[in-house]
């Protein structure tokens, strides 16, 4: 390989091991060199919070499993990093960034865990985030949490903002910790810190991929996704990740169940496609950004699609009722299921905790934990089950579906994570792609958005973009 090992693709590491150049027990050690030379040293992006002590001897197995029996796919012996808001029953906590639950050890692997261990892939290690996934206060900084500290954005670190609440996996992807990522989205969690640190994040459909496991938010827009550097390494995590989880019912309205998206890396992606812009979602945008937002559609037209301006979308949507009612009702059935000896078993107790420990849980307050607490977390007031209803719509109805149809568009673009509110409260699909960078270095994104279960279209959109622009390159972080 001439390429260094933290900067190989996934599938040139599987070439490496399949020739026996290389081994799944050497990637994993050049991907702990690599943490450990730039996470808490030299520039000391603070974006892993905890590694996985039996990382290297599960790599270890998988070679000899590959040796004796041959290799159980793309995945097999491929580090990935986990955001720590998703359950793994190993001996690594699950905390989402909090000191109330500092001492948390899952009962069970998340669902989509069980997924990428059945895959074959090495569980490394666990992101650092914007505590409670940046569902805790106003003002917080992006990729802070009281129990990792302050995540920095490896192409400016301390300088650049890192995005927000997958913080610890769009820098760690960024700096080369780990060919592969998993977030968590919200609204905007995987497609900001994606676009933020030049790297590809699928926002998937909620319901593709199992919510079970994932100390959540909202019911209704969480999802899980791959964060990666390459269209192609993002259409592979997402397939293993894919599946039909009997505890998870949005997985039911899943109607493809395809589980290879690699068919559709296709570098034509944008011929005879067209692709809509609302003007009032650039509104904002720094001068700097908006001009390689428009190269960006320059270069899409060139590639044989035709942008359609002007596009109407809704921007006035209810405040965040919805979320803070079905925040308390999540927590709290997340929360009861946990150990006994912890000393929070609902969100009054966190509250009470961080009051308690004040100085080192509270730098940013709480606001949001506080005004969830308020709400009966039954969610049967009528502010929460209107909003809800409101949302959808105006994010569907009246705003995605609208446009698409109207216009015969086949896919929304964005600038960064800037429409991810509108997707998230409809529960659709968005992939974010790099597209450029600022004078000073800073990285700016395009994000695809459609219909649900449209992820097949938006994976050849962005990776026909990818490969004509080539925009991703690696921070300097000596």
């Amino acid at each position: 390989m001439t390429k260094p090992i933290t900067e190989a693709t996934v599938l040139e590491l599987q070439e490496a091991m399949e020739n026996g150049s290389l081994t799944a027990k050497e990637i994993t050690f050049a991907f702990l060199e690599q943490i450990a030379k730039y996470n808490q040293d030299g520039p000391k992006l603070n974006a892993i919070i905890e590694i996985n002590p039996d990382a290297l001897y599960i790599a270890e197995a998988l070679d000899l499993e590959r040796r004796e029996r041959g290799s159980r796919g793309l995945l097999h012996g491929i580090p990935v990093l986990i955001k720590d808001n998703i359950d793994t029953a190993d001996n690594m906590h699950t905390t989402a960034g909090s000191i109330a639950l500092a001492d948390h050890f899952a009962k069970e692997d998340a669902f989509l865990v069980k997924q990428l261990r059945k895959a074959g892939a090495i569980i490394l290690g666990k992101t650092n985030l914007t505590e409670w996934a940046n569902f805790m206060t106003v003002g917080m900084p992006n990729g802070y949490s009281s129990r990792g500290g302050q995540v920095l954005n490896p192409y400016g670190p301390g300088e650049f903002d890192t995005g927000g609440s997958s913080a610890g996996t769009g820098a760690a992807i960024a700096a080369n910790f780990a060919p592969l990522g998993i977030g968590t989205e919200t609204s905007g969690s995987i497609l900001s810190p994606a676009s933020s640190n030049s790297i590809v994040g699928i926002k998937p459909t909620v319901g593709l991929i199992s919510r079970t496991g994932i100390i959540p938010i909202s019911s209704s827009q969480d999802t899980a996704g791959p964060m990666t550097r390459t269209v192609t390494d993002a259409a592979l995590l997402l397939g293993a990740l894919t599946a039909f989880d009997i505890e998870d019912p949005a997985t039911a309205t899943n109607p493809n169940r395809l589980q290879d998206y690699t068919a559709y890396l296709n570098k034509d992606g944008l011929k005879a496609k067209r692709i809509g812009v609302s003007r009032a979602y650039l509104e904002g945008l720094p001068e700097e950004e908006l001009r390689l937002v428009e190269k960006a559609l320059e270069d899409i037209q060139t590639l044989g699609a035709t942008v359609i301006d002007q596009v109407d979308l809704p921007t006035n949507f209810p405040p965040i009722t919805v979320m803070l009612h079905e925040f308390k009702n999540g927590l709290n059935a997340y929360l009861k299921n946990v150990n006994p000896s912890l000393p929070v078993h609902n969100l009054l107790d966190i509250i009470q905790y961080n009051q308690k420990h004040a100085e080192t849980a509270l730098k940013y307050g709480q606001k949001l934990l506080l005004e969830s607490e308020e709400k009966t977390g039954r969610l049967i007031e009528t502010e929460y089950i209107k909003d809800r209803l409101e949302d959808l719509r105006l994010s569907q109805a009246d705003g995605i579906d609208k446009a698409l149809t109207e216009h015969g568009l086949d896919a929304l673009i964005f600038a960064n994570e800037n429409g991810s509110g509108i997707a998230a409260k409809a529960g659709y699909p968005s992939i974010t792609v790099p597209c450029g960078y600022t004078d000073a270095g800073k990285p700016v994104g395009i994000t695809f958005t459609s219909k649900a279960y449209t992820e097949t279209e938006l994976i050849e959109l962005a990776f026909a973009y990818e490969q004509a622009t080539n925009h991703q390159k690696s921070p300097q972080l000596n």
